[in-house]
């Protein structure tokens, strides 16, 4: 009985002295994270070859971008064909940014967001 009692006692001793592992902070969600892809030159620079609308110094090599729904059937053909241009035409100079792991598959499908909403 006593041993019993010793074993209860160091059972809820270590039980208290046991680490207790906070939960992880949420990461917060960087707010126009697409954006800063097209607009920043070690990322996507799209603004390169590109007019986008509140870009400084646009390119005029590609297309506007602008009202791409009307271009693309739906946000995943988007993501396709900036993951890998070439896909679509091999003869393209806009580079393969997923295939050549310019962007991660990340920052492709923020840059895809933010790209589908400019008008």
């Amino acid at each position: 009985m006593k041993t019993k009692a010793i074993l209860i006692s160091l059972s809820l001793f270590v039980c208290a002295c046991a680490s207790v592992e906070k939960p992880p902070e949420p990461v917060a969600v960087e707010q126009n994270r697409g954006k800063k892809v097209a607009f920043t030159f070690e990322l996507g620079n799209c603004l390169a070859c590109h007019v986008i609308a509140e870009g400084d110094s646009p390119g005029n090599i590609g297309p506007e971008l602008k009202n791409l729904p009307q271009r693309f059937q739906n946000k995943a053909e988007l993501k396709q064909f900036i993951w890998d241009a070439t896909a679509f035409n091999p003869n393209t100079i806009m580079p393969p940014f997923g295939k050549n792991k310019i962007l991660n598959d990340d920052d492709i499908q923020q840059l895809v967001d933010y790209l589908w909403e400019i008008k």
